[in-house]
């Protein structure tokens, strides 16, 4: 697979993985990197923006959720939904710094959505969130070797 190529299917992973989607975003990231170790600064980029806008579509979901509740495809059960809400009203907006954790990072960014939670904290906490996450991954990929 060409380098940009695996670039643009790094992307979709990463953001159909922070969707309401499944994903293995993690994976795709380390074998881009595996493959292509010269291109490491523009795979953290890559997976780090794309993973953070799928969290924007679900923030942007919450924000319209009372339309799509009844919905018979949207998937968050309004029990998950509203463990996530209680989770981010009674730790604040720092829980969104955990948005990057599998099974609940999902409802919270969509809860911070039904929350009203504003968009550039909402940004600037799960961006962070998600790079530090896949830092951890590429520098856990480099100590292997």
């Amino acid at each position: 697979m060409p380098e940009l190529l695996a670039h643009f299917a790094l992307a979709a992973s990463a953001f159909l993985s922070a969707t309401l989607l499944p994903g293995t975003s993690e994976a795709a990231l380390v074998a881009t990197a595996t493959e292509w170790p010269g291109a490491i600064v523009t795979l953290f980029l890559v997976a780090t923006i794309a993973n953070t806008a799928g969290s924007i579509v679900n923030w942007w979901l919450g924000s319209h959720v009372e339309r799509f509740a009844g919905a018979r495809w949207f998937p968050v059960s309004p029990e998950r939904l509203g463990k996530a809400r209680d989770l981010a009203q009674r730790y604040g907006w720092w829980t969104l710094l955990l948005a990057w954790i599998p099974v609940l990072g999902d409802p919270l960014t969509l809860a911070a959505g039904l929350m009203r939670v504003r968009f550039l904290p909402f940004l600037a906490l799960v961006g962070t969130g998600k790079a530090l996450r896949y830092a951890a991954i590429l520098w856990g990929l480099s100590a292997l070797g």
